[in-house]
């Protein structure tokens, strides 16, 4: 579980709906293991989280439907933009986020960020609750909330 938030690290896509759709609780950084075609396409055109989870199959971690666009220069060495990612996290770590889902029923892994750490792709991953309808209504009214108190501060002043 190491900070991500050195000097040499810049942030490529986050997952926004997050926050929104979960409780976030705990969170662990791994890499990925990629094709030569896919670094390059990430530090170009980025890529997308946004539908993206996280499966566990044989004690390993793999990432599924994370989009990584086509690189245009890679002609026959492309990669396809979807396929399933091995993630690189210790045993431990393995073991205790699959037990973990599989032993709590409301508890999921999911990708929350991108980024490039040292010339490395890493993702930060979560352990998250889902959100009740209700609970996702109060994220609403409160942001809903500071947004009339930030106008009110702005014509204040």
């Amino acid at each position: 579980m190491e900070n991500h938030k050195k000097a040499n690290s810049t942030v490529i896509c986050t997952n926004r709906k997050a926050k929104f759709e979960y409780f976030l609780h705990e969170f662990f950084t791994a890499g990925i293991c990629l094709v030569g075609t896919e670094i390059k396409s990430i530090r170009v055109n980025g890529c997308s989280i946004d539908q993206a989870y996280i499966s566990f199959k044989n004690n390993e971690a793999f990432i599924c439907m994370m989009n990584i666009p086509i690189y245009k220069q890679g002609n026959i060495f492309n990669h396809e933009p979807t396929r399933a990612r091995k993630l690189l996290l210790n045993k431990k770590e393995i073991l205790y986020l699959s037990n973990y889902v599989r032993l709590h029923p409301h508890y999921y892994v999911i990708p929350c960020k991108v980024f490039l750490n040292k010339g490395f792709v890493k993702i930060e991953l979560s352990l998250a609750e889902s959100k009740r309808l209700s609970d996702k209504r109060e994220t609403i009214k409160k942001r809903e909330d500071e947004r009339k108190i930030n106008r009110a501060m702005k014509n204040y002043y």
